[in-house]
């Protein structure tokens, strides 16, 4: 698990979000309030986000941008791509990060030991606040029908910084869909 931040996603009614905090730490110290750790990608058709290492982050970001333009797009081919470079590479084995990736039909989770998860639910989460934001996402989803993804991304944020020391209220959103 990653200290230092919280990355959720939902999807619902054709829509995905994907939010997370704005808190950087180092060690114990908050070094940044409002950093932005979402970001679209490919023509703002792919959302991306990230827990773990800012620089570890950006350079899986560049790698994945590569595999988008590769595969014309095509999220899962330029996730499993980047996936096993991740795992294989001898430079990159060693970045320490997470990311969720997400298009308007799905959302993966991504990971330095080759993962390239789909959840069950329309939601997932990572960092260190991140089964915080997702068992409330879970319920929010579950129980509170009339909420938006967004709704149900800020709120589960919210209860995710009001527990977990390494996420703060400093949220940022990327959305696609209708």
């Amino acid at each position: 698990m990653f200290k230092g931040t919280t990355i959720i996603a939902v999807k619902k009614d054709n829509k995905v979000v994907i939010g997370g905090d704005g808190q950087v730490t180092f060690g114990h110290t908050v070094m940044k309030a409002h950093a932005n750790k979402v970001k679209t990608m490919y023509h703002d058709k792919i959302i991306v986000g990230f827990a773990g290492s800012t620089a570890d982050a950006f350079t899986l970001f560049e790698r994945l941008e590569d595999q988008l333009n590769k595969f014309d797009g095509q999220l899962l081919r330029s996730a499993v791509e980047l996936a096993k470079a991740w795992r294989t590479d001898k430079y990159l084995r060693k970045l320490e990060a997470m990311l969720i990736v997400a298009d308007e039909k799905d959302i993966y989770l991504l990971s330095g030991t080759g993962d390239v998860v789909k959840p069950d639910y329309d939601v997932i989460a990572i960092g260190s606040g991140g089964m915080y934001a997702y068992s409330a996402a879970r319920a929010l989803s579950e129980n509170a029908k009339n909420l938006t993804a967004k709704e149900i991304a800020k709120k589960s944020l919210e209860i995710a910084s009001e527990i977990c020391i390494y996420t703060n209220s400093n949220f940022i959103f990327q959305e696609l869909g209708e």
